[in-house]
């Protein structure tokens, strides 16, 4: 409510955006140090300034009547929109769209489905495979001899000239 009343007030006294007209009311003095806020100096009557009091309250009375209609006019778009997310803590902008024009949200899929299960399955669960630790230069060679003396010999047995 503070924020709308000094936005009000400033539309009032300094933008020129009420009924007195495009008008600014009050000298400001800046007073910057240690935290002081702006001043402002009053150069205008009392009768003026009860004009500016009521200008911000009927900004402000305006400003509330316009968002209660609103919010009465779109009461049940914002009550599917409050359960949509009580259900599933998050919804999309294509599903805010749906439950403004009135369409039901699809089910909610469950978190263990994959992307390519849409009847909700659960997917299956993977065990990771047991990675050994890297091996020297040595037995990374000692292997690669190992397994080209292996295909040499399944090759030589296959051969037709061996037989």
């Amino acid at each position: 409510m503070k924020f709308a009343t000094d936005l009000a007030r400033r539309m009032v006294c300094e933008y020129g955006m009420s009924r007195l007209g495009p008008l600014t009311f009050g000298k400001k003095e800046e007073q910057i140090f240690l935290g002081r806020e702006i001043a402002q100096h009053r150069d205008f009557s009392e009768e003026t300034a009860r004009q500016i009091d009521l200008e911000v309250r009927r900004l402000i009375d305006e400003a509330y009547q316009t968002a209660h209609t609103i919010l009465e006019s779109n009461k049940d778009p914002m009550h599917r929109i409050a359960a949509a997310l009580l259900e599933r803590e998050t919804i999309d902008a294509e599903e805010v769209r749906m439950l403004i024009e009135g369409q039901e949200l699809p089910p909610l899929r469950s978190i263990l489905a994959s992307p390519s299960d849409p009847d909700g399955t659960p997917q299956q669960v993977l065990k990771p495979r047991a990675v050994a630790a890297p091996a020297s230069p040595k037995a990374r060679l000692r292997r690669h001899k190992t397994v080209n003396s292996e295909q040499k010999r399944a090759a030589l047995r296959s051969s037709p000239f061996c037989k």
